[in-house]
């Protein structure tokens, strides 16, 4: 088994290798010298300017890929590998007259042109997931069926952060064009339900709530209340969020007198389940539980599993703190076929900050991560997370931990072990009632 704090895995993007460097760069340089002489002024002004002009390099690559109008813009068209691999690896006839056509079109199709990959995926989803369900409904067996099951279960990692970007931009398709607007308004109501998502409900519950609240106490799915390294205080916090979701998040907004986002919710997501009950009750039983009731039920617990993963180390002085609330993974699960969903710290600090532009704020924001002692990990993705806690193995959370900042770099393993386990501690009302001055 490979050491996750020596690995760095070749599968990474480009700008996740960009920003590890970057920060082991920093670690380097940090480090205690195997010189007997003492560094002088000069010397540390000199390693200074050098870490500055490596990390301003940095950023000015970061800023080509993302840039349509630099030579060195890269859209993304397939998330399992980069342009360049793409480049290298089709015949030239492949990539000069069938896969650059594509994209210069498909640049014009989506909102942002870097997400080429998004119309790749639609038409991924509506070739293969919507006629599979129809075929199911119209003549099942238990092979396609489980074939099917396994094909959403393969796919819904990344179309449910596609439909995260989805809902925090209004949509992923251009807006130059009316039928590109229909589309882009009416698709999620078609393949939500096929990926476990009831309608609008990932919007209300995400947007109008989850970053209105930002895992504070009134937070639905806020884990400050919970002993975040035990089994049974999970359990309960995935129990919760499956079986009363429905009814909590519009009294939520009730509570708030936000009437009209109440009765939304409510009314999307119980038209969804009957809809769904409908199904099973008058048309095909047996198809609605693979194409809908399956996809449901595993998707509630994965992104329980995942918030949990993104929330579970707190900072006991400052909780109310983004960069100490929440953490960031540099991993090929999370930012490759995920729209960089581990740079989880920067999309709280802009929930509408583009998924391409995270590596990039990272960086430009790296003296306050490393000033407010956030959390970045590599080699490990958020169910991994939350397993590892729920396993209370500290030391291997401690190994894929990428230190930031002096204070953290000068930790032994141990005491970076020590550390986080300070993080997974429950906040008594008491202290919840100071931290965030109720």
């Amino acid at each position: 088994m490979q050491d996750p704090q020596a690995f760095v895995d070749p599968n990474l993007t480009e700008p996740d290798l960009v920003v590890l460097q970057t920060l082991y760069r920093d670690i380097s340089s940090a480090s205690p010298s195997t010189s007997t002489s003492t560094p002088t002024s000069t010397t540390r002004d000199g390693a200074k300017s050098e870490t500055q002009d490596s990390d301003h390099a940095a950023i000015d690559k970061l800023q080509a890929l993302n840039t349509p109008s630099h030579p060195s813009f890269e859209p993304t068209v397939l998330v399992s590998c980069d342009l360049a691999y793409l480049r290298a690896k089709l015949p030239a006839f492949v990539y000069d007259h069938l896969l650059q056509p594509y994209i210069a079109v498909a640049r014009r199709i989506v909102r942002v042109e870097t997400d080429v990959v998004m119309l790749t995926h639609l038409i991924l989803y509506f070739s293969t997931s919507v006629p599979s369900a129809l075929l199911l409904y119209r003549h099942f067996t238990y092979p396609h069926a489980v074939l099917h099951w396994l094909m959403q279960s393969y796919y819904v990692g990344t179309y449910t952060l596609m439909m995260h970007q989805h809902i925090h931009m209004g949509g992923i398709l251009s807006k130059n064009s009316f039928l590109l607007r229909l589309f882009d308004t009416v698709f999620p109501y078609i393949t939500n339900p096929l990926m476990g998502h009831t309608w609008n409900s990932y919007y209300y519950h995400h947007i109008k709530h989850h970053h209105v609240e930002g895992n504070g106490p009134d937070d639905l799915s806020s884990t400050l209340r919970y002993q975040r390294d035990s089994l049974p205080d999970f359990l309960h916090y995935v129990l919760r969020f499956m079986f009363l979701v429905w009814i909590e998040l519009p009294m939520y907004f009730f509570r708030k007198g936000k009437y009209a986002l109440g009765l939304k919710a409510f009314f999307w997501d119980t038209s969804c389940y009957l809809t769904i009950a409908a199904l099973y009750a008058f048309v095909n039983p047996r198809a609605t539980v693979f194409a809908f009731i399956l996809p449901l039920a595993m998707l509630r617990v994965g992104l329980m599993v995942g918030n949990w993963g993104q929330h579970a180390l707190v900072d006991e002085d400052d909780p109310t703190s983004d960069l100490r609330s929440s953490i960031t993974l540099i991993d090929v699960a999370s930012n490759r076929f995920c729209y960089n969903d581990g740079y989880h710290t920067s999309h709280h600090l802009n929930p509408r900050r583009h998924w391409r532009d995270h590596p990039l704020a990272l960086l430009r924001a790296k003296p306050k991560y490393q000033t407010e002692r956030a959390l970045i990990f590599k080699n490990i993705d958020y169910i991994m997370i939350t397993v590892k806690l729920l396993q209370k193995d500290y030391m291997h959370l401690a190994k894929c931990l990428v230190p930031i900042g002096d204070a953290q770099i000068q930790m032994s393993l141990e005491e970076r072990a020590a550390m986080l386990r300070t993080k997974t501690r429950r906040f008594s009302e008491e202290a919840i009632r100071q931290k965030y001055g109720l």
